[in-house]
């Protein structure tokens, strides 16, 4: 290495430790804004589903217009993810999906609304190590999926489907706008909550942006405009917690893995991230356990990826947790 590129390496390790303290000194909001972008980019070629997003809905996320005087029923809608391929397995441990239904008083028609990933849940949790690609690759966006119908038995059966209200078509018509423009800035699935403790009063680093935080602006949303909504039992919701002493923020992908200075950090990135790689061998999958469990409980240590950005989180007890708890309508 000559001495311009030792100062150049020395200088940028001072900015990003300047940066860091600088978010670190009461000036880094908490927990971080959820970034929006001014438009839904394409996706790229390599990432796959192994479900279609939305295979019934329109394609371009239109939703149909409704007469000013219709009244439009609302549904709660909840169900265990994966319900159609296992039943009620994954809802013994709460780990559920939530959407929102409509019914047309002129029409009769019905309509099923929710946000999901575009590739599974797997894909917007954990990157793709490629070799060809030095950092982590992601396939994590997630958008809205209106269609038409309400599958009353795959709501039913081992979860919710419940009338909470009523809307007036134009206040539907208001609704259908605001989800187009929701769903074209907030554009990718975050799974975890990361918070600093578990009690009531802890400081929330991160929060996630998911099936349930949808319904959740969609029901304050609604409420603005003029909707009343009630329900007649708990209205709890998942989570998943990560938990956390104060992130330290690392920087982008540029920053990360293009600086020859920040080389170890990139490299102990990427082998976080191969640890959690999906479509691995039973043995492969055992000896990944421990190797996780070696990161986040022995080394105390979790890479998160939020906004486009890597953040580094000093892991604390319990480390992490899937709670079922309410959330009360608007």
């Amino acid at each position: 290495m000559t001495h311009t590129e030792a100062v150049l390496c020395l200088n940028l390790l001072l900015f990003l430790q300047v940066l860091a303290q600088f978010r670190s000194n009461g000036r880094q909001q908490w927990p971080v804004p959820y970034r929006r972008f001014d438009r839904r980019p394409d996706v790229d070629s390599y990432c796959e589903a192994l479900y279609p997003f939305c295979p019934t809905g329109d394609r371009d996320g239109r939703i149909p217009y409704m007469r000013d005087s219709d009244v439009i029923s609302v549904y709660r809608l909840q169900t265990p993810v994966w319900e159609f391929k296992y039943g009620d397995l994954l809802g013994k441990i709460h780990i559920m999906h939530d959407a929102i239904g409509f019914s047309s008083s002129d029409t009769g028609a019905n309509y099923t609304m929710e946000w999901y990933e575009l590739f599974q849940l797997g894909n917007c949790t954990f990157p793709h190590i490629r070799p060809e690609v030095y950092p982590p690759f992601w396939c994590n966006q997630g958008a809205a999926c209106f269609f038409e119908g309400i599958d009353d038995l795959h709501w039913s059966q081992n979860g919710t489907l419940e009338k909470i209200g009523e809307l007036t078509g134009s206040q539907f018509n208001d609704m259908a706008q605001w989800v187009q423009d929701d769903n074209e800035t907030g554009i990718y699935y975050e799974t975890w909550t990361v918070r600093s403790d578990p009690s009531p009063n802890a400081t929330v680093w991160f929060e996630s942006y998911d099936c349930s935080q949808f319904v959740h602006r969609t029901y304050r949303k609604l409420t603005e405009l003029g909707a009343k909504l009630s329900s007649r039992s708990q209205t709890n919701y998942t989570k998943i917690y990560l938990y956390s002493g104060e992130p330290t923020y690392l920087g982008n992908d540029s920053a990360i893995f293009g600086q020859p200075a920040l080389k170890n950090l990139a490299v102990d990135i990427r082998k976080f991230y191969h640890t959690f790689r999906l479509h691995q061998s039973f043995i492969d999958f055992a000896i990944s356990l421990l190797e996780a469990y070696k990161k986040v409980v022995l080394d105390k240590s979790f890479y998160l990826y939020y906004n486009f950005e890597y953040w580094h989180l000093p892991m604390k007890p319990p480390y992490v947790q899937i709670t079922y708890e309410e959330v009360p309508l608007p």
